[in-house]
């Protein structure tokens, strides 16, 4: 009888033991976004219309987005 219950104990820790080995819950979800170069200079362009940015902020941006 004490037999029996060890080694369902022993069966029961393995088991949930091995179930809790999925990886913790963790959400792992990647997103990529990239724009094309117009579209970044779309964008820009619009951003400088509306008065959100400068005229040199525009430029210094621009020139990043060209030599990317």
């Amino acid at each position: 009888m004490t037999r029996s219950i060890i080694t369902a104990l022993l069966a029961s820790v393995l088991v949930f033991g091995l179930a809790a080995c999925g990886g913790g819950g963790a959400s792992s979800a990647t997103s990529v976004t990239t724009a094309t170069t117009g579209q970044q200079l779309l964008d820009l362009k619009n951003a400088l219309d509306s008065g959100a940015i400068t005229q040199g902020e525009y430029e210094r941006q621009r020139r990043k987005i060209l030599n990317q």
